[in-house]
């Protein structure tokens, strides 16, 4: 006969897909980026430190692009956040239908170099990215990495 004690609680799984909207201003970078290391940490998400450094620095570059470049035709932007079992893919969606190439620029300039940054990002750490077209119009930029650094 078995005992009647409490079970082990099973763990949490840190799988799932959050959204949420900003203006498509400034101030709307730093808090994108603080609400997605608070999602990460929340969720008890096992990311590795340079990886999450990676990933936060990709929503700071895409949310501060669709403030810079798309705010005029989409005053709101929206972040996405999907977390698997080994990955997290960060996206960022505004409705301007300009679809940008990430351009290597004249490295004395002090812009530009956005998304060549987040390509490099994704692919140093074994990830992929890409510039989608919604059915509104609009684009998304999406980047997926992996939590732990591939060998």
């Amino acid at each position: 006969m078995e005992s009647l004690g409490s079970a082990p609680a099973e763990p949490v799984s840190h799988e799932g897909v959050w959204r949420f909207t900003a203006p498509a201003v400034d101030v709307s970078v730093p808090q994108a980026r603080h609400a997605v290391r608070d999602l990460l940490d929340r969720q008890g998400v096992p990311i590795e430190d340079d990886i999450l450094q990676g990933v936060l620095l990709i929503v700071s570059e895409l949310v501060t692009n669709a403030v810079k470049h798309a705010a005029l035709l989409s005053p709101e932007l929206a972040v996405e956040v999907a977390i698997g079992a080994d990955w997290v893919r960060v996206s960022v969606e505004d409705n301007h239908p300009y679809r940008p190439t990430a351009l290597e620029t004249d490295y004395a300039q002090t812009g530009g170099r956005g998304l060549l940054l987040v390509k490099e990002v994704t692919a140093e750490a074994g990830g992929t990215c890409d510039v989608e077209h919604t059915a509104s119009g609009g684009k998304i930029i999406w980047a997926a990495l992996p939590l732990r650094t591939q060998l």
